[in-house]
């Protein structure tokens, strides 16, 4: 799709050059001294800014290389930071004939002692993701600001309701209280469309918090006060696709800055084509380069200014915000090469740092192919830590709803483990029941309340990373089919004029108060079980509609067990786990807090589980 667009400002009268400099960006907006790559590009987008002369004269800054492009409009401008260069602003200098310009005062700041160290998420954690645009409104001042072109209707489903970063700072305690460790909110970057813009996965600008969520010191604000309540905070990215009302698409500096066609041409959502070593050129061309709706252009990371320009944005947020790890969205449709490169890049700053991308597969070796140091037919290493787990999702989805048989019901989530040889680490995967594409995991399960307790159990108990997708804790429902806006629907009491608040409990009807009070039991009782961090995972086939698996470490050992009979009890043989349980003599039921006191009789309801705490 050929699109010559001009950006709406460079139709209007320009300030003379001799008085301003004529910069409409400078991106990064400024820098950090100490970094442990001293090599910076900068972006400087301003009218015919390439018909000036550049010149940088700073002891320690070193102006390697100015790259003009096809647009007059850009110039990249390759630095070096010096070691010894202190903190504090050095003047770019432009010129046109003899004639000096005003300078623009780039700034570099000075790096936070410890920064580089920072230590990520990892499977201690526990995540909440919520859309911030669906969690609370906590400043009704900033649902509608000026030059944002979507306005607040909280009546639409798909359109804006005016949730904001106030908002989510002001249930921080909540998020707590239930038991998180770590937020992820849906990105929070601008998104100026004029409709279906709530979700933050449009941007059309990189450097800047969207006006109606708050600011960018709002945002550093959020990552703060979490840190104070020992909360990590994960940051959104999306590099595959922006909005097409982005400045750098609506003028972009080259015509291959984004992948174009004759007439508007979709991707065919075959990630599996980047590790098929069968795919043809066509389908996996067409995954990596079609675009996901049509007001989403597909960026080509291949183009190495904009690869740079994306690595750089990455390390910006984390070294301006303090966030603790990063989710990457789609990470299989940008191109495999730029993934490892960016991830690199991140790793070198921040090598204790956490990254997990989104790989919607289904299938478990082709998730895997995604992981850092996967073993693969092609050496291919994305560097990326964790992964999406897909296929724990529908196994968790489908097991409690059907009836047992070889490879249906329980077998699900056995066969799922059983697979775990395919991941390099399969501790750091990210396993969740929803989010915010899917149905609402109460939904999938007919609004069964047992079915939720055996699923979250799961969830909580197994190997990996559990995230909660907001208002599961409360029971909320809705149906992918029936429009996103229906699984992103507004949590109760995030709005002054809500009738009830979900986030208090008299605002909880009977049924949310069980799910909550039942999740909060799991979640604090998992924070301090190293066993279910690290701890190994030993399970057995089912049989008989039960499966039962054990977490244990050397001084550690917990017993998991589900019945999936809709109504018979199940008494279990005992001597069929005395390889796990030989060395202990009683257990604790962690839901109830109840003494199980004889090992060898262990019964389950039905359509339930039971997590044990092993005693000697």
């Amino acid at each position: 799709m050929k699109r010559h667009l001009i950006y709406l400002f460079l139709l209007l009268p320009i300030i003379l050059l001799s008085q301003s400099n004529n910069l409409l960006r400078v991106e990064p907006p400024f820098w950090w001294t100490g970094m442990s790559n001293p090599n910076l590009q900068v972006l400087i987008y301003g009218n015919e800014i390439s018909l000036s002369a550049i010149e940088i004269n700073h002891p320690g800054v070193e102006l390697k290389k100015i790259h003009k492009v096809e647009n007059p409009n850009y110039v990249f401008l390759d630095l070096t930071i010096g070691e010894d260069v202190q903190p504090g602003s050095f003047d770019i200098l432009f010129k046109v004939g003899n004639k000096l310009m005003a300078p623009y005062k780039y700034e570099l700041k000075e790096r936070k002692t410890g920064s580089a160290e920072r230590k990520g998420f990892d499977n201690s954690d526990a995540i909440y993701l919520l859309m911030p645009d669906r969690f609370s409104n906590g400043d009704p001042s900033n649902d509608n600001m000026p030059g944002m072109i979507e306005k607040a209707d909280r009546n639409n489903p798909d359109g804006r309701h005016g949730g904001d970063i106030s908002g989510i700072i002001n249930h921080l305690d909540y998020i707590k209280d239930v038991g998180f460790t770590t937020i992820w909110c849906n990105p929070l970057l601008e998104n100026n469309y004029p409709e279906y813009s709530y979700h933050g996965y449009a941007i059309t600008d990189f450097y800047n918090i969207d006006r109606r969520f708050g600011t960018n010191n709002d945002y550093v604000q959020l990552v703060e006060k979490a840190h104070d309540r020992d909360l990590k905070v994960i940051m959104d990215m999306v590099f595959n696709h922006c909005c097409i009302n982005n400045w750098f698409i609506l003028d972009p500096p080259q015509e291959d800055w984004f992948h174009q066609f004759p007439e508007f041409t979709k991707s065919n959502f075959r990630a599996s084509t980047i590790s098929d070593p069968h795919a043809s050129k066509y389908d996996r061309t067409k995954m990596l380069t079609g675009w996901f709706d049509t007001h989403m252009a597909d960026l080509n990371q291949t183009n190495p200014f904009l690869s740079n320009y994306l690595i750089q944005n990455s390390i910006w947020w984390i070294e301006y915000t303090g966030i603790d790890g990063i989710r990457v969205d789609t990470q299989p449709y940008s191109y495999k090469e730029f993934i490892t490169d960016w991830s690199k890049a991140v790793f070198d700053e921040y090598p204790n740092f956490n990254v997990v991308g989104e790989a919607w597969l289904q299938k478990e070796a082709i998730t895997a192919y995604f992981q850092k140091d996967a073993v693969n037919h092609d050496s291919y290493n994305s560097n990326i830590p964790s992964v999406t787990d897909f296929p724990t999702y529908y196994a968790i989805t489908n097991a409690f709803n059907e009836k047992d048989a070889w490879t249906e019901g329980l077998a699900r989530l056995y066969y799922v483990l059983a697979q775990d040889f395919l991941y390099p680490n399969p501790e750091n995967n990210l396993i969740f029941c929803d989010n915010h594409d899917l149905n609402r995991y109460f939904t999938s399960l007919k609004e069964d309340m047992n079915k939720w307790k055996m699923g979250i159990t799961y969830l909580m108990t197994t190997r990996g990373i559990p995230m909660v997708y907001y208002g599961t804790e409360i029971l909320m429902t809705g149906k992918e089919e029936d429009g996103h806006g229906y699984i992103r629907q507004d949590f109760p009491g995030g709005w002054a004029e809500d009738p009830v608040s979900a986030f208090t409990v008299n605002g909880r009807n009977s049924d949310q108060k069980e799910a909550f009070n039942y999740l909060q039991i799991l979640l604090k009782w998992r924070q301090s079980k190293e066993v279910l961090h690290n701890g190994k995972l030993t399970h057995f086939v089912p049989e008989n509609e039960t499966y039962v698996y054990f977490r244990h470490n050397e001084s550690d050992c917990i017993m998991v067990a589900f019945n999936n009979s809709r109504n018979e009890m199940k008494a279990l043989k005992m001597d069929r786990y005395a390889e796990c349980v030989k060395n202990y003599n009683y257990a604790i039921n962690v839901i109830t807090g109840e003494n199980v006191n004889y090992l060898d009789a262990i019964t389950i309801p039905p359509k339930s589980v039971v997590v044990l705490e092993l005693k000697k």
